[in-house]
């Protein structure tokens, strides 16, 4: 095992009507707030009103935000913290999902400046401050409500990357479950796939970890137990509490205690899938992470059989990659990209933006000749 030091310093309020102290929460930094926010479903669904009247209950001064895409990208985030530096914000509330969050954490960082917020990911950068972040979770996906981390894309460059600093935990995360009830099939199907792919990104780390890897198990068996329940119940208050616990679960340092890193190589590769063709970012995890475990099963067929053992009770390789790739299917998700509208003839262009990206693992490498064949598992 790594030696290691776990740090969160977020403050989760989790479980039904959490939000009723949201205001008090956001008070003690200030009452001039930035309200950011997706395209619009909030409002649809009431969660808008509550978080108007947890404001209103403080006399804040709200100055709002929307249009954040399900891709992110960075114009937003420097439009956004453009608002927030012209009117002298002290909080930003993010309501919404992994986009929205991972947006307004790079907007917390990029208010104090007077650079681009791309410049963090291209290392031109490096934060000094960050405006106090709040967030209520829409959607259970991501993780990045517990976690320091956030995932942008920039389309003139052809780029999307993770990044992380300790500056850009949440202060606060509220997770009330009967917030992600409108949510429909297919982004908690998404979200499912999501969660799962977290676990395996520690899995596949560097560094050994038993414990860790128990962790791992157990969460993506709570998932796989729950997951299609919750799609044939959606207005289930405890399937959609478990699946939200789960998410947070599965990426806010938990799993990752006592390993050198995790991999991150499946979600590189999804990445290039959404940013090339603007798929969900769950559709591109159950597409890459099948082909991903089929290359690499002659490298690490140990490791794959230990995973399949512990989730399914399966004793090869193919015979987990199966049952991954069935569950998947049994969500609905795509495992091959014509599934999701990306035809062959895109085999060329995937290769070159991921050579031109460096597309590669923490743990497991990549090289141009690996891109080549993963691609071609991908169809």
């Amino acid at each position: 095992m790594e030696n290691f030091l776990a740090y969160n310093p977020t403050k989760l309020h989790f479980g039904k009507d959490v939000t009723d102290t949201l205001g008090k929460a956001i008070e003690k930094f200030g009452k001039r707030v930035l309200l950011v926010y997706g395209g619009g479903s909030i409002k649809k669904n009431g969660i808008y009103d509550k978080m108007i009247s947890q404001l209103k209950s403080i006399d804040a001064g709200i100055f709002e935000y929307h249009g954040i895409k399900p891709n992110p990208v960075y114009e937003d985030v420097d439009a956004a913290a453009k608002l927030g530096r012209d009117n002298n914000v002290d909080v930003i509330l993010a309501v919404g999902g992994g986009s929205v969050i991972d947006s307004a954490k790079i907007i917390s960082i990029t208010i104090p400046v007077e650079n681009s917020s791309w410049d963090f990911y291209n290392g031109k950068a490096e934060p000094k401050s960050a405006i106090p972040l709040i967030s209520v979770l829409t959607i259970a996906a991501t993780g990045t409500e517990m976690n320091p981390y956030a995932v942008l894309q920039n389309n003139k460059t052809k780029e999307k990357h993770g990044w992380g600093n300790k500056l850009l935990f949440n202060k606060h995360s509220f997770l009330d479950p009967q917030f992600t009830f409108s949510v429909p099939r297919d982004q908690t199907a998404y979200g499912i796939v999501d969660l799962i792919a977290h676990c395996l990104e520690a899995y596949f780390g560097g560094g050994e970890a038993t414990l860790s890897d128990r962790f791992v198990f157990s969460i993506i068996n709570e998932a796989i137990e729950y997951g299609q329940k919750l799609l044939n119940n959606p207005e289930n208050y405890e399937l959609r509490a478990k699946i939200m616990y789960a998410a947070t679960a599965a990426l806010n340092g938990l799993t990752l205690n006592g390993r050198k890193s995790g991999d991150w190589g499946v979600h590189s590769i999804g990445h290039e899938l959404s940013l090339l063709y603007d798929i969900p970012h769950g559709a591109s995890l159950s597409i890459a992470y099948p082909a991903w475990m089929k290359y690499f099963s002659n490298i690490i067929p140990e490791r794959i059989m230990e995973l399949g053992k512990n989730v399914f009770n399966t004793d090869t390789t193919e015979k987990t990659i199966s049952a991954f790739e069935s569950f998947f299917k049994s969500l609905d998700c795509p495992v091959r990209c014509p599934e999701i509208g990306i035809i062959e003839d895109k085999k060329s262009e995937i290769i070159k933006n991921m050579t031109a990206n460096n597309v590669s693992g923490a743990n497991h490498k990549m090289t141009e000749k690996d891109h080549i064949k993963i691609v071609e598992l991908l169809f």
